[in-house]
């Protein structure tokens, strides 16, 4: 979400004169992009604003006063944290949340007519009363593998999360919309795209018939565009699983057989702690309907270890789990208290080194079964979209259809192009093979 943010912040910017730049000490507004979900991505941020004052210092004691580099703290930590940031941060000229972004060309011009010789400073951290994404550019350039933002929001409040209070409550795109974005992406290049959502398989838009459409409908549709080669849709919860989605899983041969579904924890008990609001054999009832569709299907999930008073039960619970589904990736990361959350208040915290024990154990497993799973590919033939340039030189990297990373030797002509790629070996993060 945050890429396909960044990329329209870009594309806002671009009329009126700005383009990328990778080196942020020749960048006249450098914008922190930023995700609230847990404190380690928070104090990047300040950490990241430091090196920023630096550069900004550096010019104004040089006497370069026709390149003030302009600060901006955007996304979620601005949402959640303005104040702060304007407390520990002054050097900052202007914070905006994730949904008030498509202002930013009227917030650099405040910025910029100056007061008695000093830049104004903006706070932007309302919710606007019309969709943000009424007012979002087109972009002119884009990768093969393109994401495509169709819901936002979250309805559910788990009681670690924070995203409620700083990306509001859901909300779906029409059909229409997200139909003729998929085109103009599919026009200027993309090959696959990911449907982009908080809570994406809650999708529930105005459809072309002016009928509610759920995900799964809506993938039926964009399976009928022609050019697109992939869909994936990306993040899931296990309450919005549906029928119609299932059955997409089935019929539709583009909709890559590889979901991402967070469960955060194997125990019924945290789970309800959690306010996840399903269970565990709810969970794994999912999981055999859609192997049901889609038997070649794989998984990857989200893992919370040290949940405020999770014991060595609850985690014995989680690890179970892990071993029953066998994960082909999963992401695992120890509790961090979020401000403001239900859970950041509990007086049960798990002492920080029992959580590094519990996520470097389910780690782990979770590498181990990694391993296995890509191992399981050596001797098949798997369809890789190549999309960018490998590590070394006269190297090429591509995705299989389980989001694998795939080397071969070649250049950017082979960029676009689905390939036959028998595999030969596996390793812990990728594949390597041979094209047929």
């Amino acid at each position: 979400m945050n890429v396909y943010d960044g990329q329209k912040m870009a594309d806002l910017l671009k009329p009126h004169g700005y383009a990328l730049t990778e080196i942020p000490d020749d960048a006249d507004v450098a914008i922190l992009n930023t995700c609230h979900i847990r404190e380690k991505a928070e104090h990047k941020v300040f950490s990241d604003l430091g090196r920023l004052q630096v550069v900004k210092k550096n010019r104004k004691d040089s006497g370069d006063n026709d390149h003030d580099m302009i600060i901006a703290v955007g996304g979620c930590v601005g949402q959640a944290e303005g104040e702060e940031i304007t407390r520990q941060a002054p050097y900052v000229n202007m914070v905006f949340g994730p949904q008030s972004y498509h202002r930013l060309p009227e917030m650099l011009a405040q910025v910029e007519q100056k007061v008695k010789g000093k830049r104004r400073k903006v706070i932007d951290t309302e919710f606007p009363t019309i969709s943000k994404f009424d007012s979002l550019p087109k972009s002119d350039e884009t990768p093969i593998s393109a994401f495509l933002s169709i819901q936002e929001g979250c309805d559910k409040f788990c009681h670690f999360c924070v995203v409620p209070y700083t990306r509001g409550a859901e909300y779906s795109r029409p059909a229409k919309a997200i139909l003729d974005e998929a085109k103009h992406l599919l026009k200027i290049g993309a090959k696959e795209i990911t449907l982009l959502g908080q809570n994406v398989n809650g999708y529930h838009g105005q459809g072309l018939d002016g009928s509610e459409w759920s995900l799964g409908r809506l993938i039926y549709a964009l399976a009928e565009l022609d050019g697109l080669k992939r869909i994936r849709y990306t993040t899931s919860h296990p309450l919005d699983m549906h029928e119609e989605l299932y059955n997409a899983h089935r019929d539709v041969e583009m909709l890559m057989p590889f979901l991402h579904l967070p469960v955060q924890s194997g125990s019924d008990r945290i789970l309800d702690a959690m306010n996840r609001k399903h269970n565990v054999a709810e969970y794994l009832n999912i999981i055999e309907k859609l192997r049901n569709a889609r038997p070649d299907i794989g998984f990857s999930s989200d893992f919370i270890v040290g949940y405020p008073g999770e014991t060595t039960a609850d985690h014995q619970a989680t690890l179970e789990l892990v071993k029953n589904i066998g994960y082909a990736q999963a992401y695992s990361f120890k509790y961090s208290p979020r401000p403001g959350t239900p859970a950041s208040i509990l007086q049960t915290q798990v002492p920080d080194d029992i959580k590094s024990s519990r996520l470097a154990e389910l780690q782990d497993l979770i590498n181990i079964q990694q391993l296995k799973f890509n191992q399981l590919m050596i001797g098949r033939t798997l369809e890789v979209l190549f999309d960018r340039d490998g590590k070394l030189p006269g190297q090429v990297l591509g995705k299989t259809p389980y989001m694998q990373s795939v080397t071969l030797d070649g250049d950017s002509s082979l960029f676009g192009n689905l390939l036959r790629v028998n595999i030969k070996h596996g390793h812990g993060n990728s594949l390597s093979g041979e094209r047929i």
